[in-house]
C-alpha cells in the first residue's frame, strides 16, 4: 500500500452515477450508493451491479442514498435506464421534495377530480391528473 494510499478510493462496483434530465436542464448528476426510482408499476431500488433495465416512470418520488442522507425529489414521468452502474432518468419534470407545495398539490388534486371526462381521453387525461397530483401530495405532505 502507497503512503497516498486513504483507504477509501471508489472500488469498482461499490457507488451508482445518478443523472436526471429535464427538457430544460440536468437537475443533478451525482455519485450515490442507493436509487429509489417510481416505475409505474411500483417503486424500483437500485444498488450498484443491477442488471440493465429501461423502465417507464409514473408520477412519484425519486430517492437517493449518500453516505446516510436521503435526498428525495417528486418526478414527473419519463423514463429511466440502468447500465454499468448508471442509472439515467428522463423526465418531464424533477422538484426537490422540500419545494413540492402541498397546498398547491391539494389544490390541483382538486380539480382534477372535479375534471369532467366524457371520452376515454378525457378520463386517461383525468386519472394522470389525479395521479401526479396524489403524488406530490404525498411528497409535499411528508416533509
Amino acid at each position: 500500500m502507497s503512503t497516498h494510499d486513504t483507504g477509501d478510493a471508489k472500488k469498482p462496483g461499490d457507488r451508482l452515477q445518478c443523472v436526471v434530465v429535464t427538457p430544460e436542464r440536468t437537475l443533478f448528476d451525482e455519485v450515490v450508493e442507493f436509487v429509489a426510482l417510481p416505475l409505474f408499476d411500483g417503486e424500483l431500488g437500485i444498488l450498484p451491479g443491477r442488471a440493465p433495465l429501461i423502465g417507464r416512470l409514473g408520477y412519484g418520488e425519486l430517492r437517493t442514498k449518500v453516505h446516510g442522507a436521503t435526498k428525495r425529489y417528486f418526478v414527473d414521468g419519463g423514463f429511466a435506464q440502468v447500465r454499468d452502474d448508471v442509472v439515467t432518468v428522463l423526465t418531464n419534470r424533477a422538484v426537490p421534495a422540500a419545494q413540492v407545495d402541498a397546498n398547491a398539490a391539494s389544490k390541483e388534486l382538486e380539480l382534477a377530480q372535479a375534471r369532467r371526462a366524457t371520452t376515454d381521453f378525457e378520463l386517461a387525461e383525468k386519472n394522470k391528473a389525479v395521479a401526479r397530483a396524489r403524488a406530490q401530495l404525498r411528497i409535499g405532505s411528508a416533509r
